[in-house]
């Protein structure tokens, strides 16, 4: 398996990302909040993220950039997790929500639970 993160698999459309926070759902694990929702997500990828970091938590630009770079690291690392179990394509959005400054060991062990965690949830609404 590829561990790649193409530009297929950026989320950046307003409208996707509109309709997750409309129609949504979520699942945490702290300090991460994974907002997904199944359906149309393009051409040729089954996924599609975009990541976020709070400026209430993180004042300056560049360590909202670290975290943002940390957390698609993370997602490359672990997207096969994801791959592996899904059956139709879906459009996540990935938060990191505490002012703690984590190692990225730590929020790579909390990413492998939360994504863990979301297919767990979606194996019992089938």
């Amino acid at each position: 398996m590829k561990f790649n993160y193409p530009k297929e698999e950026k989320l950046k459309s307003k409208i996707k990302i509109g309709l997750l926070f409309s129609e949504g759902k979520s699942v945490s694990k702290y300090p991460l909040r994974l907002v997904y929702y199944a359906g149309a997500v393009g051409e040729d990828t089954r996924t599609q993220i975009g990541v976020s970091v709070s400026k209430k938590n993180f004042k300056r630009a560049v360590d909202r950039n670290y975290f943002k770079r940390v957390l698609r690291e993370t997602y490359r690392l672990n997207k096969h997790l994801l791959l592996e179990h899904l059956d139709q394509p879906y459009s996540f959005m990935l938060f990191y929500q505490t002012k703690d400054r984590l190692q990225f060991e730590e929020i790579n062990l909390k990413t492998r639970q939360l994504f863990e965690k979301f297919l767990d949830q979606i194996k019992k609404q089938e």
